[in-house]
């Protein structure tokens, strides 16, 4: 486990999307973790803030495999995510929630990690009528069938935090949904909107236990991945 880690022990994670509303959080949770040696920050404009060990790699989604290789890393962290109005059209959108989500995940694995921590979307299903959701899910479906020996997807509701872009509607339904939440009980439970940083703490505790197999965490259990990391006092 990460958590008894020697602290002699080189340790180096890979962060996809780093520059989005989960990835700037992750960042400095795991910067305050001190369980890397290493944090490779890979984004496509530059970080607007450094951190202990934090080194950024600018890179060029078209061939950031060529530019990367040679690259060694332990564990991977996917916060890689768009909207189909951002993209500009659907097949945008699924060039980097699917496409280049994979490319990354099958990167990582031959650069030497064994788990990765990868944010998808709660409902998302290979078999779904709504487009964005179907394309989470074939995403999370391809990403098991790399043999991952430890593999996280965390299904947050809608996420919460301040933004680079204004989105007035998603802010609009932010502050709804503050209200909502303490509604959703039992089986909606997973449909609660959730704090970026919660949703980073839980991706820092998911591989900080390192559990083999493929594990998928929505609602209260991305609440409760959160809450161990802190306990730990380090993130």
């Amino acid at each position: 486990m990460l958590a008894s880690m020697d602290p002699a022990t080189q340790r180096i994670a890979l962060v996809a999307g780093a520059n989005g509303l989960v990835g700037g959080e992750l960042l400095r949770v795991l910067a305050a973790s001190g369980d890397y040696s290493r944090i490779i920050a890979l984004t496509r404009r530059p970080l607007s803030f450094e951190a202990p060990r934090l080194v950024n790699r600018i890179l060029r989604p078209a061939s950031f495999e060529a530019d990367l290789r040679g690259l060694a890393c332990h564990e991977a962290y996917s916060c890689l995510g768009t909207t189909i109005a951002a993209a500009g059209s659907e097949a945008a959108f699924r060039a980097v929630d699917h496409d280049l989500v994979l490319r990354f995940a099958q990167f990582a694995k031959a650069s030497g990690a064994q788990s990765l921590a990868a944010v998808s979307s709660v409902g998302a299903e290979p078999r779904a009528k709504n487009f964005y959701l179907r394309v989470k899910g074939e995403a999370e479906a391809a990403l098991q069938s790399q043999g991952w020996k430890c593999l996280h997807i965390l299904q947050p509701g809608l996420l919460l935090g301040v933004r680079r872009e204004w989105r007035p509607l998603e802010f609009a339904v932010g502050l709804a949904m503050r209200v909502v939440n303490p509604l959703l009980l039992g089986q909606w439970a997973r449909y609660r909107a959730i704090d970026a940083a919660e949703v980073a703490a839980a991706m820092h505790g998911a591989l900080r236990g390192a559990r083999p197999g493929v594990h998928r965490h929505a609602g209260p259990a991305l609440q409760a991945l959160a809450a161990a990391s802190r306990r730990t006092g380090r993130a």
